[in-house]
């Protein structure tokens, strides 16, 4: 994130859009965009971006976009799908940006390409460059072999059935939500996702079971029939129904989850506890984290937060049992910041949206790791708590693990005591902490991240060791932190 100029939040951006300017410079039409008019649109003061087949002008956004002008100038002129879902894929675009729609983009006809084998497959496939249809041909095989669902009935039950042939299917790869009359099941293998979504037949309870067996990747998930009369069918699928495809081309699904308590834990952090609806089945892995959506002005907002545990184990015998219920997130409440604020005045029994989670964090990263060395800046500390507990718990051939904990001041460390515990109990963890804006009574390290600081503490148990190093903070510690 960049600072922006006074009067450039994201307020002020809400209230624009609602003034009535006229912000696309088109006053009011909606054109079609060739490739051709869309790369003239490439400068500061006339900029235009594709997403998604429609076409933005962000000109009079430029200033108030929290990554600054330069971020935004990257897809300047040209299709910025691909930029955006690497960086920020969860932002609701179309709300933000709905008073700069110019138009969509205009279809290039596909060339007739070489071969009636060719040629008859590419009358079934969405328009995708030749290179891609390998892929998108292997995927669709893929999906045939090893994706199939099929439901069974009794008087009470339904029973739908999804058959993966994974053989290392977990709790954390089935996202199930059933409300309304819609269940949609989704099945995670890597980057690609399988999905169940359909309007059922008749009604069910809320309460939703699901088995997994996994060494053969069968999934199970069984509805309880509110009456018990004879379904004639599972329901009318939706449009995603029985497919098999990249997950960023799903877009996220969200279920509101209730709050159910708030908890100081410094004087600017809270720690959020978040009831799931009983007809959902939803783990967030570790090193993933969900995006939270707010209507705030009439704009929906959504910012990501990295679950956190209720607090951290001391005891490391046995891995902890994860309800399944709650999700906790440890959040700093900004004085200025429109989003916090109003997660701040929720009161317990409010709902908030909740997506599917995301990220490419895996724990085989970790199984085999002998040092793993955590470098943590403020609220950048909350992926590292389940890490912390993952890896202490049940990686057997790990020997150190260090926390270096960078902080303004005393008052913003989150969880001293408990990490400092935590240290006393496990010999294998040790946590350091730093602080840029200490008291006079400070006894501990200050400064901020650099080489010098660093090489005291980032060091190998031994020469040849595997190591892994975690870095999550503000931006510019990230990059300090990388380089």
């Amino acid at each position: 994130q960049v600072p922006l100029k006074p009067g450039r939040s994201l307020m002020d951006w809400i209230r624009l859009t609602k003034s009535g300017k006229d912000l696309t410079g088109l006053k009011g039409r909606l054109i079609e965009v060739t490739e051709d008019e869309l790369s003239k649109h490439n400068k500061k003061e006339d900029c235009w971006i594709c997403i998604r087949g429609f076409v933005y002008n962000v000109t009079p956004y430029m200033e108030y976009h929290p990554g600054g002008e330069d971020e935004l100038m990257k897809a300047a002129g040209t299709d910025g799908t691909d930029l955006f879902d690497q960086v920020h894929r969860w932002v609701n675009y179309e709300s933000m940006l709905k008073e700069c729609l110019v138009g969509r983009m205009a279809v290039k006809p596909i060339a007739a390409p070489k071969g009636e084998l060719l040629l008859h497959i590419l009358i079934f496939l969405p328009q995708l460059p030749e290179d891609e249809i390998v892929v998108y041909i292997f995927f669709s095989l893929l999906h045939f072999l090893f994706y199939s669902y099929d439901w069974f009935q009794t008087d009470s039950l339904i029973t739908v059935v999804i058959y993966t042939k994974q053989k290392d299917m977990n709790a954390e790869l089935v996202i199930v939500d059933c409300q309304d009359k819609q269940l949609r099941g989704e099945i995670i293998m890597d980057d690609h996702s399988y999905l169940v979504e359909v309007d059922l037949d008749h009604a069910v309870s809320e309460d939703v079971a699901v088995n997994i067996a996994e060494k053969v990747g069968k999934v199970e998930i069984i509805l309880n029939k509110k009456d018990n009369i004879h379904w004639k069918m599972l329901g009318q699928p939706w449009e995603g129904h029985n497919t098999f495809i990249k997950r960023t081309d799903r877009g996220l699904f969200y279920r509101k989850c209730k709050l159910v308590s708030k908890t100081e834990v410094t004087h600017d952090t809270k720690l959020f506890c978040l009831m799931l609806p009983k007809g959902t089945h939803l783990r967030v892995p570790t090193g993933q984290h969900v995006y939270l959506k707010q209507i705030i002005a009439g704009t929906e907002v959504v910012k990501p937060y990295t679950p956190v545990l209720p607090s951290l184990p001391l005891d490391f015998q046995e891995p902890p049992l994860h309800d399944g219920v709650h999700i906790y997130l440890m959040i700093k409440i900004y004085s200025h910041g429109l989003f916090t604020q109003a997660l701040d005045h929720l009161q317990i029994g409010d709902y908030i949206s909740v997506s599917n989670p995301e990220g490419n964090f895996k724990k085989s990263q970790v199984q085999t790791l002998e040092d793993l060395l955590l470098l943590a800046g403020g609220t950048g500390f909350t992926p590292m708590v389940k890490l912390l507990n993952f890896a202490l718990t049940e990686v057997n051939c790990l020997r150190t693990v260090k926390l270096i904990f960078f902080n303004k001041t005393e008052d913003d460390i989150l969880w001293r005591n408990q990490l400092e515990q935590l240290a006393l109990k496990d010999e294998r963890f040790e946590v350091q902490f730093i602080l840029s804006q200490p008291s006079k009574d400070w006894v501990g390290k200050q400064g901020t991240i650099s080489p010098s600081l660093l090489s005291e503490f980032v060091k190998r148990s031994r020469r040849d060791s595997k190591v892994l190093i975690c870095i999550c903070g503000p931006a510019p510690f990230t990059e300090q932190g990388v380089q």
